[in-house]
């Protein structure tokens, strides 16, 4: 799937100006509160009609503007979740699931009732009310709701940030099965850098109306200029690894890549699968040699590449280790007193307690290599 954006709209003193193709399984749209996240979720959706521009997925053209072609938003088979779950109390979970296949003709069904119940875990709930469930039960439930309308593209705004930090956690292993087991692409809105790190195959990064940046989250995630300042502690490297051992005695995971070893705590996943793995600027020291007598346990020889703005307290390093980028954030200090510079070689050292359930996560499309 291929979704392609280019609008301007005026909302109130709000101008919004934005561009940008994606074809990945998971598009995060991330920015601070007020960038326009919401505002480019409602003109795909239909809810708002740009005063200029064109959208299209996968060249089927839902606005343009010049040709005059605007089709209604109950005949753009995209699916919508919101904030909150807004199901109906009087139905029972069963019939607020069936009701997204009522206004959908019968050849254009193309997903399985107890396939989505499968994939998000409903089965337990079905006769319920919604008024019995918790709040990740309800926007699971609205989930599946969206999705039995068969639609070309699901559409989730925020759907974490009404939820405590529990019921995230319940519910962001769904959203990862959503993302690599189901076949409906999603347009993902979020202001939490964790969430985006973890589910995003792609990131469009907006402020006060524009893009200022799209691309694959691995490389979104290594600019750190692009990141509002208050999440800039969550960002990093994010590195496909394989799940290559465990230690039974010592509860202890080894993870594999061409940048080496990582050992993170308790069993990440079985043996051969696929992991993504996300290494915090703010978690990784640099050392001038092999460090030896130390508890952290993950050491990552690499080259300096880059050496970020040094005009305040903190520089970021970007270091290549084995191919793969790994960034170090450091004072200022440390770099006069280390003397680094590009095209020197070091080495990363990082915690293995740092690498908690948000830094390891399925990988997309996930399953054992062959």
């Amino acid at each position: 799937m291929t979704l392609t954006v280019e609008v301007r709209h005026q909302f109130g003193a709000f101008h919004l100006d934005a561009s940008f193709v994606s074809s990945g399984r998971l598009t995060a749209l991330f920015g601070s509160s007020g960038s326009g996240k919401t505002s480019i979720v409602n003109l795909i959706g239909g809810l708002v009609r740009p005063r200029e521009g064109r959208i299209a997925i996968d060249g089927r053209v839902l606005v343009d503007t010049k040709a005059d072609i605007f089709i209604p938003k109950h005949q753009r088979r995209i699916g919508y979740v919101f904030q909150d779950a807004r199901l109906f109390p009087h139905l029972s979970i069963r019939q607020n699931l069936q009701y997204g296949r009522w206004f959908t003709a019968v050849a254009e069904r193309v997903t399985d009732f107890d396939g989505i119940v499968g994939l998000l875990g409903l089965e337990s709930l079905l006769d319920r009310k919604p008024n019995l469930l918790s709040g990740g039960e309800k926007q699971r439930v609205a989930i599946g709701r969206a999705l039995l309308a068969s639609p070309k593209l699901l559409l989730m705004d925020e759907p974490l940030a009404s939820l405590d930090d529990a019921r995230k956690a319940e519910i962001l292993p769904y959203i990862e099965r959503l993302r690599d087991e189901a076949k409906t692409p999603i347009v993902y809105v979020s202001h939490a850098i964790s969430e985006v790190a973890r589910l995003a195959t792609d990131i469009v990064v907006m402020s006060n109306g524009r893009v200022l940046a799209s691309g694959a989250a691995r490389d979104i995630m290594q600019r750190l200029d692009l990141i509002p300042a208050g999440e800039r502690g969550e960002t990093g490297a994010v590195i496909d690894m394989v799940m290559a051992s465990y230690d039974d005695a010592f509860d202890i995971s080894v993870l594999r890549s061409a940048a080496g070893d990582i050992r993170t705590p308790g069993k990440a996943s079985a043996i051969g699968e696929r992991l993504r793995v996300r290494i915090r600027a703010r978690d990784v020291m640099i050392a001038m040699e092999k460090p030896r007598g130390l508890s952290a346990l993950n050491v990552l020889e690499g080259t300096v590449v880059q050496i970020g703005e040094t005009s305040g307290p903190l520089v970021e390093i970007r270091l290549m280790c084995g191919g793969e980028a790994v960034i170090s954030r450091i004072t200022r200090q440390s770099l006069h007193v280390l003397q680094l510079h590009t095209g020197m070689t070091v080495f990363a050292v990082v915690k293995t307690v740092s690498f908690d359930a948000g830094n390891v996560s399925p990988g997309v499309n996930a399953g054992l290599l062959e």
